[in-house]
């Protein structure tokens, strides 16, 4: 059977609010995408997921749903940005969700909560640099040069708040 995109389960959820098989899936996922795939050492548990939004999107498994997409949102204020900037992070589709479009739906469902719980302030992200175009469709304007971050080109995007 193929998931499709209207078959996935959403979950947003404060960190408090996730159990444990969530927090276990999300530290997996972002594991086998980040240090694994992209062969990227790096501390990936940095403290800041105890006071982000999560968002996660399930499907089908063999055994239970199976995650198939994440990000999590830092709320304004949070270290190393500008402090107005809510800031996505940690975007990911996992490997057997590929192809699907799942990364627009993420950004789409993300921006949509955002916008409903902090509607006026800017949102900003560290993208991977070959994703700017990507960023830039749903408003995402480059705030930086290109630079490196752990081995791999990064460049800051910030999409401005609808009070800027």
């Amino acid at each position: 059977m193929t998931t499709q995109l209207s078959d996935l389960e959403w979950r947003w959820k404060r960190f408090d609010d996730l159990t444990t098989a969530e927090v276990y899936d999300m530290l997996a996922a972002r594991s086998a995408v980040f240090v694994v795939e992209q062969n990227c050492v790096y501390g990936d548990v940095d403290g800041l997921d105890v006071d982000a939004w999560h968002l996660l999107a399930y499907g089908e498994g063999e055994k239970r749903p199976t995650l198939a997409g994440y990000l999590r949102v830092l709320l304004p204020g949070f270290p190393d940005a500008n402090e107005k900037d809510v800031r996505i992070g940690r975007v990911l589709t996992t490997a057997g969700f590929r192809g699907m479009k799942l990364g627009n739906a993420m950004l789409e469902r993300a921006l949509h909560e955002i916008l409903k719980q902090w509607p006026d302030e800017p949102v900003s992200l560290h993208a991977q640099a070959h994703l700017q175009r990507f960023y830039g469709a749903f408003g995402f304007v480059a705030s930086s040069g290109v630079h490196d971050e752990d081995g791999i080109p990064h460049v800051w995007m910030r999409r401005p708040g609808f009070d800027s």
